[in-house]
């Protein structure tokens, strides 16, 4: 039991470790700047494209999702499928407070949309989709993410109801999402959140 349990902590560390990674710190390095002192003030691709443009915003939407993938390509490796949720799992809270840059990181919607996929690709497309369709209507990724994710334990349970682990996945999943958005969710009942494709005015 005490090795199982240490051997899940390992799991879990490794990823976050691969996590703290970030993308957006890490290519903002490469351009002199801290995006984190710039727009929204968020350490993540959106905030990245409005500050550094399209070409660095690739980087950090590549770099996001690959760590979310090593992550639980290597916990799979070490143990089976519980392996991968739980070093899936650290890469998204390494990602939202990274210990490399003094716990101040993104939202994680990227690491986690890819953590999603290897969990569980058919349920994550399905978020996808319905994340695509909110945007769509409404403009605003924050609330897409937010509802999106929020549906995850819900198809996890129709899906795998038998598999608690992956349920209770899903439930930090999803918290994980609501938790770094609560300033998003404030602006939009505020009706101040930026809409996506809208440009700000002068």
């Amino acid at each position: 039991m005490v090795m199982d349990i240490l051997k899940i902590l390992s799991v879990f560390i490794l990823g976050y470790l691969l996590g703290s990674l970030n993308s957006s710190l890490l290519v903002g390095k490469a351009y002199g700047i801290d995006v984190r002192n710039h727009g929204s003030g968020n350490a993540g691709a959106t905030n990245t494209l409005r500050t550094l443009g399209k070409k660095a915003a690739v980087f950090v939407i590549l770099g996001d999702a690959l760590k979310g993938v090593l992550a639980c390509t290597i916990g799979s490796l070490i143990l089976g499928y519980d392996g991968l949720m739980v070093a899936g799992i650290g890469s998204i809270v390494g990602h939202n407070w990274p210990l490399y840059f003094k716990f101040k990181g993104g939202k994680g919607v990227l690491t986690s949309f890819a953590v999603a996929l290897m969990i569980d690709w058919k349920v994550a497309l399905v978020l996808f989709a319905i994340f695509v369709i909110l945007v769509a209507i409404f403009r605003y990724i924050s609330l897409g993410s937010i509802i999106s994710a929020s549906i995850f334990p819900i198809a996890a349970y129709i899906h795998k109801g038998e598999d608690k682990l992956y349920i209770a996945i899903a439930v930090i999943f999803a918290a994980l999402i609501v938790l770094r958005h609560r300033s998003n969710i404030k602006r939009i009942v505020q009706g101040t959140e930026s809409k996506f494709g809208k440009k700000k005015t002068a």
